[in-house]
């Protein structure tokens, strides 16, 4: 149900929790007995989101070089915020936005400190470099329009910050 909800969403900010029921082939009681509001439902599919993405960081460790694995999350992180534009929109318009942004924070700080700490020890980064620079440098991203060719200026964008974080001592 949260994979139709997902794409559903995706498509349009504003869908109905009807209109998710009949496409998930599921009675609209169902889905209320499982999401009793329609903040519910995108708070449900925002925290799977979230978790795959900060998941993310320990399989890309295990199977990639640091700096790579960094470079990898971070393009994920990428496309989750440009291909995810509903969710964002209706994460924007639900009242409780804040509270999920900093319960959100957790796991990806998580996330981006097993990538800084590996990066850190292979003598990558910078000492220094913080889950809060990384987040603070990349947060151009949700300021592109993921309608437009985002990718290029992504790729640009990363190369930079990620040039600027390279321990060059």
């Amino acid at each position: 149900m949260l994979e139709v909800a997902r794409a559903a969403i995706a498509e349009q900010s504003d869908v109905s929790l009807n209109a998710i029921a009949k496409r998930a082939d599921v009675g609209v009681g169902t889905l209320y007995r499982h999401f009793p509001t329609r903040e519910d439902l995108i708070f449900a599919v925002y925290r799977q989101e979230v978790r795959q993405l900060a998941h993310a960081a320990d399989e890309l460790l295990a199977t990639t070089e640091p700096l790579q694995a960094f470079r990898l999350w971070l393009d994920r992180m990428a496309g989750y915020a440009m291909t995810k534009a509903g969710l964002v929109d209706a994460l924007r318009a639900a009242t409780a936005h804040t509270r999920f942004a900093q319960e959100a924070y957790g796991p990806v700080s998580e996330a981006l400190t097993k990538l800084l700490d590996a990066n850190k020890a292979a003598g990558n980064i910078q000492a220094d470099v913080t889950v809060d620079d990384v987040l603070l440098a990349v947060a151009g991203l949700y300021q592109l329009d993921p309608a437009g060719d985002w990718q290029p200026r992504v790729k640009r964008l990363f190369d930079v910050v990620i040039a600027g974080f390279r321990d060059h001592g």
